[in-house]
């Protein structure tokens, strides 16, 4: 009887282990920075300047 719970609490014990070594794997992730753009967003545009 006792051995459905034991087996039930080490699935969750491996679950739960497995979850935070993911989460404090993806925490330590360092994301790339895109490097900023030359020109000002204002002359980017490629499209008809609008009338002023």
């Amino acid at each position: 009887m006792y051995w459905p719970l034991a087996i039930g609490l080490l699935i969750m014990a491996v679950i739960l282990f497995l979850a935070t070594v993911t989460t404090s794997t993806a925490y330590r992730y360092k994301h790339p920075i895109a490097p900023l753009p030359e020109k000002p967003i204002d002359q980017q545009q490629t499209g008809p300047k609008q009338p002023q």
